[in-house]
C-alpha cells in the first residue's frame, strides 16, 4: 500500500457478512483497486451489490496526487458515457409500450430525409447496432471537442449529421458493429417525437420517479453534487504509443495529467453524456431488470439479442442497449462507458438483484490499451472480480487476478 490512499466505502457500508468467501473476495477487490492505481489510475471506485446477503460493498482508491485536489467517495458522481445507451433504448422502449413507436418503424417515419436509406434501417437497427451507419465520433471535426479544446454546444441532429457522413461497413440489417451514430440518432428521434429535450425525459421518465437525485443527462460542462475529478496524461507524459493527434487534452495542469473534470460532455450526446453515480446505477439496473422501468413484452425486446461476433452465435450479444455475456461466475448484462477522464463499467444479473459497478477516472488505456498494457490488464481482473463478487463466489482459480 505504500504511497496509496485507500478507503473502504463510508460509514455503515461496510459488508455485513464476514464469512471467508467474502472476506477474500473484499481483500481481492482492495487489493487490486490498490494495484489499479499503482499501473497509473488516477482513482476508482468499487461497488457491488449480491442481492441482499450482506450490505453493498465499496472499495474507494486513490493516487495520493489526485486526493490533494479532492478526496475521492464512493457516491461521487460520474461522467458514464456510452451506459447512457442504456438509458436511452429504456426511453424508446417506454414509448414502444405506449404505442407510441413500434421497433419496426423505418427512421424514415420519424426523421425523414435526416439519414440516407432510412426506409431500410428500423428502430431496432438503431437500438442493437446493426444499422451499418459509420461512427461519428472518429470523424475528425470532432477530436477537438473529444479533447475538450473545442466547447460547443452540440445537438443530436449535429452529431448525426456528422455520423451519416461516415462510411457504412455494412448494409443495413447484415450484422453487428458498434456505431455512436445510431444512438444520436435515437436521441434526435426521441426529441422529435415527444417534443421534449433528452433531459426532460431523463428525468421525468427515469430519474425522478426511481429518486435518482445524482443522475442525469448533461447539458453543459457542469456539476450538480460532489464529482469525481477525471484525468489523463499530459502530453509529456502520454505513452508513445498514443497516436500524436489523441496525445493532447485541454485542461488544468495536474502531476503530470491534465484534470479534464470541466470539459463539456456534449458531443457524446445520446450516446454518452449521461452522469450519474455508482449507487445510482445499481438501482436504475435494479428498476429495469426487474420490470419497474418496462413492461414485460418491452424488457423482452431488450433482452433480445444477435450475436456481436458473427462466427460465434452462442457467443456475446447485443440487445437494445446493453450486452450480454459469460463471465467466469455467471452470465451477465452490462455496458461500458468511456468519455475523457472516465471509463465507468456496469453488470448486472438477469433479475437486477445483483450488481457491479467499476469507475475508473481515466479513460486514454481503454482507447489504446496496447499503449497502457498494465492498467488494462489490471482494470480487467478487477471487473472479472467485481463480478465474482456480485455472484457470491470466489473467482475461479483460472482466472488471473494479479
Amino acid at each position: 500500500m505504500t504511497g496509496l490512499v485507500a478507503t473502504l466505502g463510508q460509514p455503515g457500508q461496510a459488508l455485513a457478512r464476514t464469512d471467508g468467501t467474502h472476506t477474500q473476495q473484499r481483500a481481492q477487490l482492495e487489493r487490486l483497486a490498490q494495484k489499479l492505481v499503482a499501473a497509473g489510475a488516477p482513482g476508482v471506485i468499487v461497488r457491488v451489490d449480491d442481492g441482499g446477503r450482506g450490505r453493498p460493498v465499496e472499495v474507494v482508491e486513490q493516487a495520493p496526487w489526485a486526493g490533494a485536489e479532492h478526496r475521492l467517495r464512493g457516491g461521487d458522481e460520474f461522467r458514464m458515457g456510452s451506459n447512457t445507451k442504456t438509458m436511452m433504448a429504456t426511453l424508446v422502449l417506454q414509448l414502444v409500450g405506449e404505442g407510441k413507436l413500434a421497433l419496426t418503424d423505418p427512421v424514415e417515419k420519424w426523421l425523414p430525409g435526416r439519414i440516407p436509406h432510412g426506409d431500410a434501417i428500423t428502430l431496432r437497427m438503431l437500438l442493437n447496432h446493426t444499422s451499418g451507419l459509420g461512427d461519428y465520433t472518429e470523424a475528425p471535426e470532432l477530436l477537438p471537442s473529444i479533447l475538450g479544446k473545442d466547447q460547443r454546444r452540440w445537438t443530436s441532429e449535429q452529431l448525426l449529421a456528422v455520423g451519416v457522413k461516415r462510411d457504412r461497413p455494412f448494409p443495413p440489417g447484415a450484422r453487428w458493429s458498434y456505431s455512436n451514430t445510431n444512438y444520436v440518432a435515437i436521441g434526435a428521434l426521441l426529441e422529435r417525437v415527444t417534443g421534449k429535450s433528452l433531459a426532460a425525459l431523463v428525468r421525468d421518465r427515469i430519474t425522478r420517479p426511481l429518486g435518482l437525485k445524482h443522475t442525469y443527462y448533461a447539458t453543459d460542462s457542469s456539476w450538480r453534487g460532489p464529482h469525481a475529478r477525471g484525468y489523463e496524461p499530459d502530453a509529456a507524459h502520454m505513452p508513445p504509443g498514443v497516436p500524436p493527434e489523441y496525445r493532447e487534452y485541454a485542461g488544468v495542469a495536474r502531476e503530470g495529467h491534465v484534470d479534464v473534470s470541466g470539459n463539456s460532455p456534449l458531443w457524446g450526446g445520446a450516446a454518452g453524456a449521461v452522469v450519474s453515480t455508482a449507487r445510482d446505477w445499481g438501482r436504475f439496473y435494479h428498476a429495469l431488470m426487474s420490470g419497474e422501468l418496462l413492461p414485460a413484452a418491452q424488457l423482452a425486446q431488450m433482452r433480445t439479442t444477435v450475436p456481436v461476433v458473427p462466427d460465434r452465435p452462442d457467443g456475446p450479444g447485443g440487445g437494445l442497449g446493453i450486452q450480454t455475456f459469460a463471465s467466469p461466475c455467471g452470465t451477465v448484462w452490462a455496458h461500458e462507458g468511456g468519455i475523457p477522464g472516465y471509463l465507468s463499467t456496469n453488470v448486472t444479473d438477469s433479475t437486477g438483484e445483483r450488481t457491479a459497478t467499476v469507475l475508473i477516472s481515466t479513460e486514454a488505456f481503454a482507447e489504446h490499451p496496447n499503449a497502457f498494457p498494465k492498467i488494462n490488464e489490471v482494470s480487467h481482473e478487477l471487473q472479472v472480480t467485481a463480478m465474482c463478487t456480485m455472484f457470491d463466489k470466489p473467482v475461479p482459480p483460472e482466472t488471473p487476478t494479479g
